[in-house]
């Protein structure tokens, strides 16, 4: 029975008709992800139009992610949601939201019902965050609140930013990296969700292209999907994004903006090479595409051998916006990022922040200031020493357990190991992740930052 259908009214054109009809027939799953389409004679056949009025939807919906076409094969259903252009969130349960993204794999539902029953057994490797046992001190000096509130008056006049904490931002960068910033090219953030949610709304717009790694933790990040952002997949080697792969997309989308987490990577662990640094940089400035940098982990090498230098770093031409963050270092509680770019980029930015009454908590940068004086150096040395310690043993035990089956790079910084099985099928690697719960281990699948290969990532921060 033919079920596709359309109205002949003069509402909209008849391929914008066609197109809806197909993103009903994905929300309501009679369309899953994968799936084929009839052939486009064919549907042109049962929708009594010109078959140039259906390559036309196709097409559309091809731009917009929604769908992909194989020369020689067919129209199919996206089965992910690379390149998706997701509509802003006041569409609420658009066709584009569908359960497919929403559903829970039978991993991640054993895993919830592990957490209600077996709470206190937990080993929770896929958590990203500092453990407790890391944490630091964060001895605060000895103030009343009304001391307190007399320095909040006299640090922060302007956007609620804390001048002496930007100052230590810019110290800190230059002990670590070696990295010149002036001050005013500095922006305090509540951390680098905050940053992203400002670059996404203040810089880019609904059904922008934006190009971040393959696999990525950008994958799954929602507000990308909230800003209506269609993210396409760049890939990857050992020495970072590739260049071949920035090309493509770049041919084949109008890229807005990339987004790149180069030192010890997530989940990969992978560090840009210098030369690839260059060469991204160079492209990008051909381009004329910016670039935001996420160094979240290039604080934490423990081998001497990384370079692990930022690309802003390299930048000469202000094409990088630099996202840093205290949260692996200091833990999420204290909730302090920065930003380091053009001034007149931070200040839209800056005015956007205001525009929506995101204020900075002032006894957050107060603390965040007091650390970076005080403890950072002592407290970062601990910390290294630990993830190195930790890595090691990890590396170990997983030789063990799975011995020549698994391939992972042997960490050197940050907080994770990629696992992947290449002789394995996902039933198999299905049935391991089930028996490590048997264990009471909880991994992350790499499908959650866009990859199709079998394997997961493992937080050593966490391995005792």
């Amino acid at each position: 029975m033919n079920k596709w259908s359309i109205s002949r009214d003069h509402s909209m054109p008849l391929y914008q008709k066609i197109m809806l009809l197909t993103e009903e027939k994905i929300k309501s799953g009679e369309l899953k992800p994968g799936i084929r389409l009839p052939a486009e004679r064919k549907l042109a056949e049962y929708l009594k139009v010109n078959r140039s009025t259906v390559i036309r939807a196709m097409e559309e919906l091809t731009a917009q992610g929604v769908l992909t076409r194989k020369k020689g094969s067919g129209t199919y259903v996206n089965p992910d949601k690379w390149g998706l252009q997701t509509k802003p969130l006041i569409n609420w349960g658009t066709s584009l939201t569908t359960d497919s993204f929403k559903k829970k794999s039978d991993y991640q539902q054993a895993i919830a019902r592990f957490r209600e029953q077996e709470q206190d057994k937990v080993i929770d490797l896929s958590n990203g965050n500092l453990p407790a046992d890391l944490l630091p001190e964060l001895q605060s000096p000895s103030l009343s609140w009304k001391e307190l509130i007399q320095q909040e008056k006299k640090q922060s006049p302007l956007n609620s930013e804390m001048h002496s904490l930007r100052e230590s931002v810019q110290l800190y960068l230059k002990k670590t990296y070696q990295m010149e910033v002036p001050i005013e090219e500095i922006m305090i953030t509540s951390g680098t969700q905050n940053a992203l949610f400002l670059i996404s709304q203040g810089l880019l717009k609904p059904g922008d292209a934006v190009g971040i790694e393959a696999p990525s933790h950008f994958y799954s990040l929602r507000l990308f999907q909230a800003a209506g952002l269609r993210i396409i997949p760049i890939s990857m080697d050992t020495e970072g994004m590739t260049i071949k792969g920035l090309q493509e997309a770049s041919i084949n989308y109008p890229l807005k903006m990339i987004f790149l987490n180069p030192i010890f990577q997530n989940p990969t662990g992978f560090v840009m090479s210098s030369k690839r640094k260059a060469d991204i940089l160079d492209y990008c400035l051909m381009k004329r595409i910016p670039i935001v940098e996420d160094d979240a982990y290039g604080a934490l090498s423990f081998d001497q051998s990384v370079d692990n230098s930022p690309l802003k770093k390299m930048d000469q031409q202000q094409q990088v916006i630099y996202l840093g963050t205290l949260s692996k270092l200091a833990g999420n509680h204290l909730r302090i990022g920065w930003m380091v770019g053009p001034k007149t980029v931070l200040k839209e930015l800056a005015d956007i922040r205001i525009q929506i009454d995101s204020e900075l908590s002032f006894l957050s940068q107060f603390m965040a200031d007091h650390y970076l004086r005080i403890e950072v150096d002592e407290h970062q040395k601990k910390i290294k020493n630990k993830l190195a310690e930790r890595a090691r043993l990890m590396e170990k035990w997983l030789r063990i357990e799975f011995g020549e089956d698994i391939e992972f790079q042997p960490a050197k910084g940050g907080f994770h190991l990629y696992c992947l099985f290449p002789k394995k099928t996902k039933a198999e690697v299905d049935n391991i992740l089930q028996e490590l719960l048997k264990k009471n281990i909880i991994v992350l699948e790499v499908q959650k930052f866009g990859d199709k290969k079998n394997g997961f990532r493992l937080s050593f921060a966490h391995f005792k």
